[in-house]
């Protein structure tokens, strides 16, 4: 059984920085997306950034710029470098890994809380 543990939310002020990391514990093939997600009060879950195997990295419009998502194969860990952190970037945060070929897996985190005070 393949777990997600997240560590490095907290309360930070605005204009802080914060750095997420989320380690794999169990067995998962490296071709797949990693990701963080995050959920606001009242609001939905969105896609903060993704970080595929190939390389390839996306991000929030919101967070461009500001936040670096990065991952260590080896490690089976994923980080989100979050710099310039803004009130509005409060949430929790989720991390994800997904492979959409066979054997298919989507996996969640438990979440850790992100707080920026203004």
């Amino acid at each position: 059984q393949v777990q997600l543990v997240e560590s490095g939310g907290g309360l930070v002020q605005a204009g802080g920085s914060l750095r997420l990391s989320c380690a794999a514990s169990g067995s998962i093939f490296s071709i797949n997306t990693m990701g963080w997600y995050r959920q606001a009060p009242g609001k939905q879950r969105e896609l903060v950034a993704g970080s595929s195997s190939a390389g390839t990295a996306n991000y929030a419009d919101s967070v461009k710029g500001r936040f670096t998502i990065s991952r260590d194969n080896a490690k089976k860990t994923v980080y989100l470098q979050m710099n310039s952190l803004k009130p509005e970037d409060t949430a929790v945060y989720y991390c994800n890994v997904v492979r959409e070929i066979w054997p298919r897996y989507d996996y969640w985190g438990q979440g850790t809380q992100v707080t920026v005070s203004s």
